[in-house]
This record gives C-alpha cells, sequence and structure tokens, in this order.
C-alpha cells in the first residue's frame, strides 16, 4: 500500500499543473486497494508510524467516494466453506483473545515440523529440473520475517543434488575516506534489506527472484525465474511469472547502492535471491495453488495472517507451520489486526472534514482581503492620477522642471495601476 504523502503529492501537483484548486486539480483518479491488507512499511516505525502513514489518515480521505468488494473472489469462485472465516479474519471479526486467535480445523492443514512443511509444499523436490515451471510458480512458504525464508531457503537448496555455485559481491565504500572506518571484511558482513547477499548460491533448477527493475515489465522486481545456466558473469534463466513468462533472460552484475546505512557504500552483485520461501509482504498480489505459513514467529503487523492465509483458493491448498508442543485445535497466532484502522477512522473522518473545510474557508478569506485591498488601492491610485492630470492640464508652466516633475510621477502611477491589474 502506498504512503498518503504519495497522494497528498499528486493532489498538489495536479491543482498546479491545472491552474485549478479543486481536489485533484478537478481530474477523477481512481484509487484501488485493500486495508486488510499490509499497510505502508515504515523502517524502524512503531505501530503509531503505519497507522498514520495510511492513506485513511490524510485529509484527502472524507473526500473520496468509498465502492467496497466484500468477497474474496479467489476462495468464492470455488465455493470453498473458508471464505467466510477469511472475511471474518480480514475484517478483524474472528474472535480472539488477547490479540490472538484460534486457527480453525476447515482453514487449513496444521503441521508441526520443517520438514513435513517443506515435503508438503515441494514433493518430490529432488527432481525439480524435471518439473514443468507451473508446478514451481504456483507453490511458495510464506514467513513474516526475512531470516526464516533464508533459512528455509538454504535448506531446500540443499535438499537436490546439483552442483552449487557460490557468487560473491565486490563492496566498496563511495567515499575514499570511510575506507579507513569501514573495511571489507565490515562491508561483507552487512546484509542491507532488499539487497542480495555478500555470498549468493545458486544451483541449476532453482527458484529465484529478481530484487531490482531490469526491464520493466518483463524484468521487474519481484519477477520470479528458474536458474537454467550458471556462468562467471551472468546467469541464465527462465521466468516463471508475469507477462514473460516462459522467456528465457540474461542476469548481469548491477550496481546497488543502499540507502539506510550512515555511509555510502556500493555493491556490485547479481539482483537475485533464492525463493523457494519468500517473506508475506512480498507475496501480496500472487495467486498460489499451494502456500505454505511457517508461524513458528508470529506475524507482527497489520493483515500479515490474512495476506497470506488468502494466497491460495482452498483449505485444502493452505499448510501451515504450527509451534512445538500447541495441538492442531488450540494452535494460537497473532492476527495483528489494527483496530484504529477501522473504529476509529470514522471520528478521524469527522476531524479532518473540519481541518480541511476550515483550511479552505481560511483561503477565501485571504483572497478576498486580497481582492478588497487590491480594488482599494486601484480606487486610491486612480484618484491620485486624476489629480495629476488636472494639475498637468491647469497648470501654469513657470519652469520646465515642474513639467517634467508631474510627468514623472504620472509614468510611475500608470506602471502602479498595470502591476495592480496584473495581480
Amino acid at each position: 500500500m502506498a504512503h498518503k504523502g504519495g497522494f497528498e503529492a499528486l493532489n498538489r501537483t495536479l491543482k498546479d499543473i491545472r491552474g485549478y484548486n479543486n481536489l485533484m486539480g478537478g481530474v477523477t483518479v481512481l484509487l484501488a486497494g485493500d486495508f486488510q491488507q499490509t499497510l505502508p512499511i515504515i523502517p524502524r516505525g512503531t505501530r503509531a508510524d503505519e497507522v498514520k502513514s495510511c492513506l485513511k489518515a490524510s485529509y484527502l480521505w472524507p473526500h473520496i467516494q468509498k465502492v467496497a468488494l466484500h468477497k474474496n473472489m479467489r476462495v468464492h469462485v470455488k465455493g470453498d466453506t473458508s471464505a467466510g472465516i477469511l472475511l471474518k479474519i480480514g475484517d478483524g471479526n474472528f474472535p480472539s483473545l488477547e490479540g490472538e486467535i484460534t486457527i480453525p480445523s476447515n482453514l487449513c492443514t496444521v503441521v508441526s515440523s520443517l520438514s513435513e512443511l517443506t515435503s508438503r509444499i515441494y514433493p518430490d523436490i529432488i527432481n525439480i529440473k524435471m518439473k514443468p515451471i507451473e508446478w514451481l510458480c504456483e507453490r511458495a512458504i510464506l514467513t513474516p520475517k526475512n531470516d526464516k525464508a533464508a533459512e528455509i531457503n538454504e535448506i531446500l537448496l540443499k535438499a537436490f543434488n546439483e552442483k552449487a555455485v557460490e557468487y560473491k559481491s565486490f563492496d566498496s565504500v563511495i567515499q575514499s575516506d570511510d575506507a579507513v572506518h569501514y573495511p571489507l571484511e565490515f562491508l561483507n558482513t552487512l546484509n542491507p534489506s532488499g539487497l542480495p547477499s555478500h555470498k549468493l548460491i545458486l544451483k541449476i533448477g532453482a527458484p529465484i527472484m529478481l530484487l531490482r527493475n531490469l526491464n520493466p515489465p518483463k524484468l521487474c522486481n519481484g519477477t520470479r525465474l528458474q536458474v537454467k545456466s550458471l556462468h562467471k558473469n551472468v546467469i541464465e534463466a527462465i521466468v516463471i511469472t508475469g507477462c514473460a513468462r516462459g522467456d528465457i533472460v540474461l542476469i548481469p552484475r548491477i550496481t546497488l547502492i543502499p540507502t539506510d546505512y550512515p555511509f555510502e557504500f556500493k555493491i556490485i552483485q547479481f539482483p537475485l535471491k533464492v525463493c523457494f520461501a519468500m517473506t508475506i509482504n512480498k507475496s501480496q498480489g500472487q495467486s498460489l495453488s499451494m502456500a505454505g505459513i511457517d508461524l513458528r514467529e508470529e506475524c507482527f503487523s497489520h493483515g500479515q495472517f490474512y495476506v497470506a492465509c488468502s494466497r491460495v483458493s482452498s483449505a485444502s491448498s493452505l499448510v501451515i507451520l504450527a509451534p512445538k508442543g500447541i495441538s492442531k485445535k488450540k494452535m494460537e497466532s497473532a492476527s495483528t489486526l489494527y483496530s484504529e484502522i477501522e473504529a476509529d477512522h470514522l471520528k478521524r473522518e469527522e476531524n479532518q472534514k473540519f481541518e480541511y473545510e476550515k483550511e479552505v474557508e481560511y483561503k477565501q478569506k485571504i483572497k478576498q482581503i486580497k481582492k478588497t485591498k487590491s480594488k482599494t488601492v486601484k480606487t486610491e491610485l486612480n484618484l491620485k492620477k486624476q489629480k495629476l492630470i488636472d494639475a498637468y492640464n491647469n497648470f501654469e508652466y513657470q519652469s520646465l522642471l515642474n513639467d517634467l516633475k508631474i510627468r514623472s510621477n504620472l509614468d510611475y502611477l500608470y506602471k502602479q495601476l498595470e502591476y495592480v491589474n496584473t495581480n
């Protein structure tokens, strides 16, 4: 979901471009989104920061006409009974205790070990090279955090017999003075969010995900591929998702510059990561035929659990890894739905509407004052002009100097009148 600042900037820009002070410059803008899913990502932000960055917290929200869709079509088309459960989870109406919900048995299949989860999602992974791309692109394991996804990827990468190739990144500081403070060994240990690691280990047949836009819309951030061949300076892969599905492409090393560190450094590496498993946030917008959810760590952000469960269209296609020692019927997981997104939005709408109307009223008053002041100044200048013209016409010339002085005053007045009329 986009940050509210983007929409507010668009509103100001359209007003400036069109010279029209109405909302969005008078242009009809169509927005699509789901507040049951994850909110804008705020690095190192709190719950309050996420809620504040949401479009519902913007002054634009009271002026947006809302049209709602109430059915989960992924589930509804197959008539699965889990549709109602998913909608209740998404709306925050599912029974919970201290922010946690008991996962019903008709929502998914619950397993108790990671090996059981991986075997259900990726059966016969030893022969992954023989599998069609449809088999690979329609399944994934979802986790709340990156570290668990990396752990599962490492396990599954070792599960099939292919030669592993290791690609190390070339890291360096941008400012030469920083080389003393940040040596190469230190840079190699860093793992910036959204960037490949220093050591990228790949095998032929492994699924990979692109981390940068290389050739949109064919190769975009989030595009999934399967490794076909591994070379020294390029990786040959086949696209398994998106509009270029089935195309064979070459992925080069590129320069990547992290922005979330107090110093600048660059990484030269393939913009790829193994994606047997991915984070729940990264899975938004994808439809899967088989999905596993690793809940050894609880969901920590608004809507994460709902997003993960709604990737598939039937309860038989969803497998959840339960923590050890908890029975299937009583397994709990944090639903983590921010109630203020729904509960307080009516009150917030009223306050924002009042503030917006107050701001509009203030601007109109300022405009009226300027207009009145402009009329008053214009009237005063016209009177002065007429007096000077009368003095000029009735003046018995004593000297040329006085005549030039009156002409100079008239010229100055005409310039003032011209400025007032144009403004």
